[in-house]
């Protein structure tokens, strides 16, 4: 049997007694990460910190206060994936297999474990608290540089996170440029064949909750898939009329970064 810890509140433990822990996260890949919701885990480790090390991070989610530690026990043989953070397509493997990996890495920081459904109760074995102190926030290493302060990275509401933005100030913080303006970033940027300025301009349309859908749409058909998953991001949210069938027609482009990005857009839309 193979021993993995799931960090989650401290107020989710009377549930996790009761009936296990519920599959409410996503996995990451196109095979077994897709198949539906599940749960991350990471193995037990002869290192305590180590073995914690996810806990400062998922603590910085607003309304996070104390952490415990749920001990999950799988059969050897269980479909998971295993990765590192941000890998697209994590390894498929099996519970002992993923244990392996994670022991046999010189640095396991930033690992996780996926498993495809939901941890019954007869797999938990325990809920035990945990030192508060354990682990790293924002990514391996972070400690020592100047976080980032955009609305991506830092939550509103996190703690701390107001002194930040006042120390360090992001560039896009602000009210961003109205929608002619963009498009006089993208012509310009067009005209001068430069895609990293047309992304960047794209970029800056992602922001906004409506667009100018017919000044961009021919985008769809830029040499450059940079270009063309630059303007899936920024626009697959909109609720302009037409950008559903614009993510579809991006959802069929040959290059498989392009459509991966189109399909990832219609799925949380």
């Amino acid at each position: 049997m193979a021993t993995f810890v799931h960090l989650t509140p401290a107020a989710n433990a009377p549930r996790i007694r009761r009936g296990g822990i519920r599959a409410l996260s996503r996995g990451r890949g196109s095979g077994l990460g897709a198949s539906g919701p599940g749960t991350y885990l990471f193995p037990v480790l002869h290192s305590y910190p180590l073995t914690h090390q996810w806990l400062r991070e998922l603590a910085r989610r607003p309304g996070t206060r104390d952490v415990v530690a749920v001990h999950v026990r799988l059969a050897d043989a269980e479909a998971v994936t295993v990765g590192r953070y941000g890998d697209r397509e994590p390894v498929e493997t099996t519970a002992a297999d993923a244990v392996r990996v994670v022991r046999g890495l010189d640095d396991p920081r930033g690992w996780e474990v996926f498993l495809p459904r939901a941890v019954e109760r007869r797999e938990v074995r325990a809920v035990r608290r945990v030192r508060q102190v354990n682990g790293w926030r924002y990514f391996p290493d972070a400690h020592g540089r100047t976080p980032c302060t955009c609305q991506g990275c830092l939550a509103r509401g996190e703690y701390g996170g107001r002194r930040l933005r006042e120390r360090h100030p992001h560039p896009l913080d602000g009210p961003h440029p109205p929608p002619r303006v963009l498009l006089g970033h993208v012509e310009a940027a067009e005209a001068a064949g430069d895609s990293a300025a047309l992304r960047e301009a794209l970029r800056r349309f992602a922001y906004r909750r409506r667009g100018p859908l017919p000044q961009l749409a021919h985008l769809a058909r830029h040499p450059d898939p940079g270009v063309r998953i630059a303007l899936v991001e920024a626009v697959g949210y909109w609720s302009t009329p037409g950008v559903d069938s614009l993510v579809r027609e991006l959802a069929c482009d040959p290059d498989p970064d392009v459509s991966e990005a189109a399909r990832s857009v219609s799925e949380q839309a």
